[in-house]
């Protein structure tokens, strides 16, 4: 009997690796593809089911992936992931979000595999009016009517999962698409000044990544071709998440793009999914000091 196989692209960043662990753990019997532009290595090893690593961008995914046939599933965490980086490397953002997205859409359709996709809440800041604020948010949200648009097309089976301000243990620290909770653990660590960017009133709901992983799990099981918001339901400021890794803060300009709300507009995911997030940011940061106390 042939094996069952499930892609994830993006499957060697901060998320992508996480959601691979989580759903080795869950399954057994499986072919577990990750998809992935980057050449680090995933340093795991399954006794559960085959992990195959294929290093690609997602614009080439037919090449590299038409030779499995029985792929049920895509879990798509492999495009370009952050606001602000997306006026600087906006080529990237683009032929990550648009191109390469499209070519995973279509790839999904033609072999009629069940497509998940990893949203951004940052649609919904400024009650909708923030997915133009950058390049990021925009090719995301686009995304996201792109999909619905398959589905009426052409018959796409997808579940949408909206992540919020994802962190966690082995979180991106020191490269362009840090977040912020990585990036002031980044300089908590090198005794640097915080940077906070003006005015710091921003307010932000943080999501530990067991929670995302295990909420879009939820989703895909569930499969009812839905939009489900994976949030925490509590939002904080960016200067009080500062202060609370008891380190000294320096004020920096505000930036273009920056996001001052993140809102949430449903709670299908704990009505639907029975998604109950249980890790508090307060107590991670907490967690982190104590580790790494000087």
């Amino acid at each position: 009997m042939k094996k069952k196989e499930i892609v994830i692209t993006g499957g060697l960043g901060f998320i992508g690796r996480n959601f691979v662990k989580y759903l080795d753990k869950k399954l057994k019997n499986y072919k577990i593809i990750i998809l992935d532009k980057s050449k680090k290595n995933l340093n795991y090893k399954s006794k559960n089911n085959d992990i195959i690593l294929i290093i690609s961008k997602t614009i080439d995914i037919e090449k590299n992936l038409s030779i499995y046939k029985n792929i049920k599933t895509l879990f798509h965490f492999g495009e370009f992931s952050r606001i602000v980086a997306s006026f600087t490397y906006t080529d990237d953002c683009f032929s990550s979000n648009t191109i390469g997205t499209y070519k995973v859409l279509k790839f999904c359709t033609d072999r009629k595999i069940k497509f998940i996709y990893s949203a951004s809440s940052s649609r919904f800041g400024n009650h909708g009016k923030d997915e133009n604020l950058s390049p990021y948010s925009w090719t995301k949200s686009k995304n996201i009517e792109l999909i619905k648009n398959f589905n009426k097309w052409y018959g796409l089976r997808y579940e949408i999962v909206y992540f919020y301000n994802v962190y966690g243990e082995d979180q991106s620290r020191y490269d362009k698409l840090s977040a912020v909770i990585g990036i002031f653990e980044g300089q908590y660590l090198k005794n640097k000044p915080l940077t906070l960017v003006a005015p710091g009133t921003q307010s932000r709901d943080f999501t530990h990544v067991e929670d995302i992983i295990h909420g879009t799990y939820l989703a895909w099981k569930k499969n009812l071709n839905r939009e489900y918001l994976l949030g925490t339901g509590k939002t904080y400021s960016i200067k009080y998440i500062a202060k609370l890794f008891n380190h000294r803060i320096k004020i920096i300009p505000s930036r273009t793009g920056e996001r001052f709300s993140s809102s949430k507009i449903n709670n299908d995911a704990y009505k639907i999914l029975k998604y109950k997030p249980k890790k508090n940011i307060e107590e991670y940061i907490e967690n982190f000091i104590k580790k790494n106390e000087k």
